[in-house]
């Protein structure tokens, strides 16, 4: 494995970021790894390390770098009332979709530029809080995002502007969008609203739920994690890949 901690220049500044790709047979089809509200750590890293295995140049940026440098918390940033859960909260408070899509476009074109990527389609996927940004990706960008995946993505349907269930059918790519039973983040009855929007968009792809599992199932070091559920999500995951990145 290639491993690069490097800096990504967008229009707000220098995005901190992780790039992992295999050592032999490159270029290898971009993916852009999406992190979760708790922000960047060991555990993502070895997430993208496991994408990247399969053959893939995963980019997995620090996407509150807008706030600094000192965007990086400790094991306690679940802990509501911890001084990084404090801190952790006033960025992502502050987060929205539009500049995201701004930082899509600025890893689509460090991609481009680099040796070990191949031109043309990209992946895009996303836990938690971006699980609306890759979908959003797809929208903005359908003709370079051609895959794009949302694990509990919290507030799918929503007020913000480029809400992913506005635009569902601007995609031109394959989506895949899982759902926990049990998530406070995206309730039953806005997982029911947005199955009824993607079946009217047009939108190629599917919207699964995984049963009997909480927000974060996937999540090694999370007290939800339930192995069986992550692999299916690896397995969802690779094979979304696959289909849509190899040979496009």
């Amino acid at each position: 494995m290639i491993e690069d901690i490097l800096d990504i220049t967008t229009a707000d500044g220098a995005m901190e970021t992780f790039v992992c790709r295999p050592e032999r047979e490159g270029p290898f089809p971009p993916v852009l790894m999406l992190m979760d509200a708790p922000g960047i750590r060991e555990e993502l890293y070895d997430m993208a390390r496991r994408v990247a295995t399969a053959g893939y140049f995963v980019i997995l940026p620090n996407l509150y770098y807008r706030a600094g440098a000192d965007t990086k918390y400790g094991p306690d940033v679940l802990e509501a009332g911890s001084d990084d859960h404090t801190r952790m909260r006033a960025v992502r408070t502050k987060m929205t979709i539009p500049p995201v899509m701004d930082d899509v476009a600025a890893m689509i074109a460090f991609a481009d530029a680099h040796a070990d990527a191949a031109p043309g389609p990209v992946g895009c996927h996303g836990y938690c809080m971006s699980g609306p940004y890759a979908l959003a990706a797809a929208a903005r960008y359908p003709d370079r995002v051609k895959a794009a995946a949302s694990f509990y993505g919290t507030w799918l349907v929503s007020d913000a502007e480029e809400s992913p269930h506005l635009n569902l059918g601007k995609a031109a790519g394959e989506l895949y969008i899982a759902c926990a039973e049990h998530d406070d983040l995206a309730p039953p009855e806005m997982v029911a609203e947005l199955k009824d929007l993607f079946d009217a968009s047009g939108a190629k792809g599917e919207l699964e739920i995984f049963p009997a599992v909480h927000h974060g199932f996937a999540f090694p070091s999370r007290w939800c994690y339930d192995k069986p559920a992550a692999e299916r999500h690896w397995e969802r995951l690779l094979q979304l890949y696959e289909r849509n990145l190899r040979g496009a």
